[in-house]
């Protein structure tokens, strides 16, 4: 029993040591943010492989899960004779919630895990050290690029999601299952309000950050080789996962 507390206790203060130095590296990274030089290159190849190379995966994820919210709320709606509300509760739960939660899971598994692998290979192979010797800060030159680019990418992939959401659910809901046209849009315009809108955009804002903090800290503090990389991405795919689901429930509580 004294042992099971003691690892207990052990692994909460390594848990409390691991979020201080998440906070102590993000507060660097954002430090650096007015830090010349920009780097503005290295920001657009970033924003073209988080943001342009993931569009194809949220494109087909938003038009599916704007198709399956079209048909499940058409059936649900029905028994209460309120087809015609079907716009507005396809446009709220994607705008409110599903659009900014889903895009950020599907950055997540693409490009957060991919980024941790590029930056833990660059830091077994010491290319981070060689960047510390020709007195090159690898946080700015490395990790400053895709933190920039994933807070500009997440909300833009985030709107997109939205708006092949919406049309998915028409699809299913206007063209195959005949509610009117009219209504499902009436509907939505007349629901859906400037505090959902921002609520979704702030949401988007801090999962794209909270998701490049993760991938480039377990990146950067990556060791034990090549296993040690593979935990690091498996790693940053879970941790990145909760924190959204964590962070979606605290600003829905706000913004309710």
């Amino acid at each position: 029993m004294v042992n099971l507390i003691r690892q207990l206790g052990c692994r909460t203060l390594s848990l409390v040591q691991e979020a201080g130095r998440m906070q102590l590296f993000l507060l660097q990274a954002l430090g650096l943010f007015f830090v010349p030089p920009y780097r503005f290159r290295n920001i657009i190849k970033q924003l073209q492989f988080i943001g342009v190379k993931s569009s194809s995966i949220i494109l087909l994820t938003g038009a599916f899960t704007g198709m399956v919210l079209g048909l499940q709320g058409y059936y649900t709606l029905r028994k209460y004779g309120s087809e015609s509300a079907l716009g507005s509760a396809v446009a709220l739960s994607l705008v409110r919630e599903l659009g900014p939660v889903l895009t950020a899971l599907m950055v997540s598994g693409r490009a957060g895990s991919a980024i941790t692998a590029e930056i833990g290979i660059m830091r077994i192979t010491e290319q981070l050290d060689a960047l510390d010797t020709m007195a090159i800060n690898p946080m700015q030159y490395v990790v400053m690029p895709k933190m920039i680019a994933g807070l500009m990418a997440v909300p833009l992939l985030t709107a997109i999601f939205d708006v092949i959401g919406i049309w998915g659910g028409y699809l299913v809901g206007v063209v195959l299952l005949g509610v009117s046209s009219g209504s499902y849009f009436s509907g939505m315009v007349q629901s859906v309000e400037s505090l959902d809108v921002n609520g979704g955009i702030v949401k988007s804002l801090v999962f794209g950050i909270t998701i490049m903090l993760v991938a480039c800290y377990k990146g950067y503090y990556t060791a034990r080789g090549a296993e040690g990389v593979g935990r690091a991405t498996t790693q940053t795919v879970v941790l990145s996962a909760v924190l959204v689901l964590g962070w979606d429930y605290i600003l829905t509580s706000f913004f309710m």
